[in-house]
């Protein structure tokens, strides 16, 4: 069976030598082939869940008390296997901004060599959730259909940094859930090894998507900066609404209506969320993409 430890994070190398190159000298020395680094072969073990019970959406609700063991534990696969499907989604959207971010640039740059080996590892990642969403036993579970028109119109339109920080943002959101999930003996093994894969390679992501955000806002003026504060933020809040999508209910077996107004009322979910982003808002804040229009929308989604 694949292991789910937790390898050394991105291999560091001295700072002169630029983002970029370090980046790519890290997926040299550390890079995983899901097809045979995840136990596709074992079945599905019912016995474990498919996320921390914590970051269930209904943890800590009236509902969830009254659920059994084997409930909660059909409840957070179903979960797991949205939040995948939904990273599937934005993930593609990724993949098109950065080609397009490097289109007809110099292709002997470290920039544009890292963006190529970026794309490579989320088309992996990709493939990964998918296959884990099967063994999971869910439903292809899609964001509502005028989301992913939005999403087509955003990958479209959107250029520089808000390109790069709206990744920025899906990646941090999606990394601090799986950090707890890869490290949690209750999750079943194989989404375990998954999380571990995702969380050591977007880190890498990550780094390249902030240090893109900051070179791309160098000397951009207000009206630049409260445009792309604006579209990253309502950006974030359609990704970060659509992770746990409301069939996730039916698939369990839930009394679905019972179960999408007690998870949009717990307060516990919202505080996970909102402690979970610090990182992200300080970061946000730091390049002066915070404006209030902005705000509204993290706190309507339970950033901040």
């Amino acid at each position: 069976m694949a292991s789910s430890t937790v390898r050394p994070d991105s291999h560091e190398l001295p700072d002169e030598r630029g983002v970029s190159r370090r980046l790519l000298e890290s997926a040299a020395v550390l890079a995983y082939d899901p097809a045979t680094e995840v136990d596709w072969e074992t079945p599905l073990d019912k016995d474990f869940h498919g996320a921390s019970p914590e970051w269930s959406t209904l943890y800590g609700t009236a509902y969830w008390a009254e659920l059994t063991e084997a409930q909660r534990r059909e409840l957070t696969r179903q979960e797991a296997a949205s939040v995948a499907s939904t990273g599937i989604w934005f993930e593609m959207i990724l993949q098109q901004m950065v080609l397009r971010d490097m289109y007809a640039k110099d292709p002997t740059s470290a920039d544009f060599q890292w963006a190529l080996t970026e794309v490579a590892e989320e088309c992996r990642h990709s493939i990964m959730f998918a296959r884990g969403a099967e063994k999971l036993g869910a439903p292809a579970y899609r964001p509502h259909r005028l989301v992913i028109e939005l999403g087509r119109v955003f990958k479209t339109l959107a250029f520089g940094e808000a390109a790069y920080a709206a990744i920025l943002v899906a990646e941090e959101v999606l990394d601090v859930m799986q950090r707890d999930w890869m490290r949690d003996e209750r999750v079943v093994p194989f989404v375990r090894t998954i999380n571990n894969i995702h969380v050591v390679e977007e880190s890498r992501h990550m780094k390249f998507a902030r240090d893109q955000t900051r070179k791309r806002l160098a000397g951009a003026g207000r009206i630049r900066r409260h445009i792309n504060a604006f579209l990253v933020a309502t950006a974030s809040y359609f990704i970060v609404t659509s992770m746990v999508r409301r069939q996730v209910y039916e698939s369990a077996g839930l009394d679905v209506r019972r179960a999408v107004a007690e998870a949009g009322a717990n307060e516990h979910h919202k505080s996970m969320m909102r402690a979970s982003c610090s990182g992200l808002m300080e970061f946000l804040a730091s390049a002066r993409l915070l404006t209030k229009p902005a705000l509204a929308f993290y706190k309507r989604a339970n950033l901040i």
